[in-house]
């Protein structure tokens, strides 16, 4: 996790990074979850990261990528096509996943993607975002998770 370069100190990136930490974790737990055969559980938990990740990623995509985009187009194209990735399968957990006995190694693929994602922008996103990005635009990220923040639900233990 990105503790060097002081972008935490914004309480945006610093909400940003703590969902990124939660993410990692249900991640773990989804793997133990799918070790263990448990395909109901890997589905609850697979809803949980969808909960986390809906109003993350309208901060994201509404809040820093517009500011980044024209220094970083190909990868910001990048970002915004692994979260459709994403959201795609873990969406699939209010479906019929219980009759697709492929869909717990698709969720598996698309978790090892998720993290790879999260590292990539804890790491260089929002690094980047910190050096790169004006006063209004942070005041445009503030509002946006600001109200994103109300709506979003509260993590089960």
């Amino acid at each position: 996790m990105c503790e060097y370069c002081g972008c935490q100190a914004l309480e945006t990136i610093d909400e940003l990074m703590m969902e990124h930490e939660r993410v990692v974790t249900l991640i773990g737990r989804v793997r133990d979850a799918h070790r263990d055969g448990e395909i109901v559980r890997m589905a609850e938990l697979a809803r949980e990261i969808a909960a986390v990740l809906a109003p993350h990623t309208q901060v994201e995509e509404q809040g820093l990528f517009p500011a980044l985009v024209a220094e970083f187009p190909e990868e910001i194209a990048v970002l915004e096509d692994g979260h459709r990735r994403v959201e795609a399968v873990l969406n699939e957990a209010n479906g019929p996943f219980l009759t697709d006995p492929d869909w717990p190694a698709r969720l598996i693929e698309a978790l090892d993607l998720l993290h790879r994602h999260i590292r990539w922008e804890q790491d260089v996103v929002l690094p980047a975002a910190l050096a790169l990005l004006g006063a209004e635009q942070w005041e445009v990220a503030e509002t946006l998770r600001a109200r994103v923040r109300i709506r979003q639900p509260q993590p089960v233990v």
